[in-house]
């Protein structure tokens, strides 16, 4: 039997730890550099199979972010326009649009970049050396990828002094049909979740407007997906081949629904050309830059948190004001954005929040006794809802 033996469990006091698999049948990954602890490798198992589902549903190169056992985005490898490169921070990437990976990888980090901070990285195909350098200059914790070109390798060793955590996993690797989870000395047993994702989960639509057009049904694909990896409850906004809000471990689902939705305003808004033309200084650091841009998109009219943070001394001349009719009036110009639940939504209020955010098409099981309140709330707003039948809770 092949052990891992970790430094330590969840916290530095859980001791002693290891990773195996029980059996005589061998561990699927490889340490290829640096020292993974037990979080990480929830994060990478649990991010390579999302990415891995997401490549075999839409057929392209898949990446995510994943802190403390959800993704804080994840993304297929659609090409950047210039815009969105600039939101990213990644339009002095040479070559990026000539690497889907990359792409993968720059939009899932882009998303949510306060989250991504210290992340967990999954690759659904061979790191190439583009989104290795995409990788190199954020803080994060380790990747996980079926396999890495030398070049790659090597820019990947250089993080952290060396001590960037970085595994290979066996693509072909397919684990036993049950699982099994300990707590508190208790062993819980039950079958994996293999439930396929795909296109006929969206046929049963039951609103009146029932068109929904290839790129919502990628989009809708992808939140579901998202979704399968993510601590319930949750839901998650997409568009675009990658999620932009992810509403992770809420005991209630409006609450669900509005953490996710102010994630996705958050994503909007970062492409704003106020956002876009902030004159920051030119030595700021990225995290630095990361947290004035979020101050500056929570600060209300009079300037007050922006202040507070004292954020003003990252910029060469203080920014202008982007007044809270400023953003309402560019968020009521966004639309076609996919939501996907990982359960049914009990009352139309989410749907009613989720609106707000400029949510055209719905993915959720169905199921509720006020499916009809749903529904009518949908059509109220001519939006299309599909009822998947399949409930996505993962804990």
């Amino acid at each position: 039997m092949t052990r891992f033996e970790l430094k330590y469990g969840c916290n530095p006091n859980q001791k002693p730890a290891e990773l195996f698999i029980e059996g005589d049948r061998p561990l699927p990954l490889e340490i290829l550099n640096g020292r993974p602890g037990y979080i990480n490798f929830l994060d990478a198992l649990n991010s390579w199979q999302l990415v891995k589902e997401l490549k075999d549903a839409l057929g392209l190169p898949a990446a995510t972010s994943f802190k403390h056992v959800s993704p804080t985005s994840a993304a297929i490898g659609l090409p950047m326009g210039e815009v969105l490169q600039k939101a990213c921070f990644v339009d002095d990437i040479e070559g990026l649009n000539e690497s889907p990976l990359a792409c993968a990888y720059a939009r899932a980090r882009g998303t949510d970049r306060m989250c991504s901070f210290g992340d967990w990285i999954a690759l659904s195909d061979v790191c190439d050396a583009t989104t290795a350098r995409v990788i190199q200059r954020e803080v994060s914790d380790g990747v996980i990828a079926p396999g890495y070109e030398p070049e790659a390798l090597e820019i990947l060793k250089t993080k952290r002094n060396g001590s960037y955590s970085i595994v290979r996993i066996d693509p072909t690797y397919v684990p036993e049909s049950l699982e099994h989870k300990e707590v508190f000395g208790v062993t819980f047993q039950q079958g994996r979740n293999n439930a396929i994702i795909d296109e006929s989960l969206l046929e049963q639509v039951v609103t009146d407007n029932k068109m929904i057009p290839v790129s919502a049904k990628r989009d809708m694909i992808v939140a579901l997906i998202t979704l399968k990896y993510t601590q319930s409850n949750s839901v998650c906004y997409a568009i675009d081949g990658q999620a932009i809000g992810v509403g992770a471990g809420q005991q209630s689902r409006i609450h669900c629904t509005r953490l996710a939705g102010q994630k996705a305003d958050l994503w909007q808004l970062r492409q704003h050309p106020k956002v876009l033309d902030l004159p920051f200084l030119d030595n700021i650091r990225r995290p630095d830059r990361d947290n004035a841009i979020d101050l500056y998109l929570s600060e209300d009219d009079s300037g007050d948190v922006l202040a507070e943070g004292n954020w003003q001394k990252y910029f060469k001349v203080s920014p202008a004001p982007f007044t809270r009719e400023e953003k309402r009036s560019y968020l009521a110009g966004i639309n076609g954005v996919s939501l996907g639940s990982d359960a049914f939504f009990p009352f139309g209020d989410n749907i009613e929040r989720a609106h707000r955010s400029g949510v055209t098409y719905v993915a959720q099981p169905g199921g509720s006794v006020r499916d009809d309140n749903v529904i009518e709330t949908c059509n109220k707003y001519n939006m299309v809802m599909a009822f998947t039948g399949l409930r996505l809770f993962h804990h």
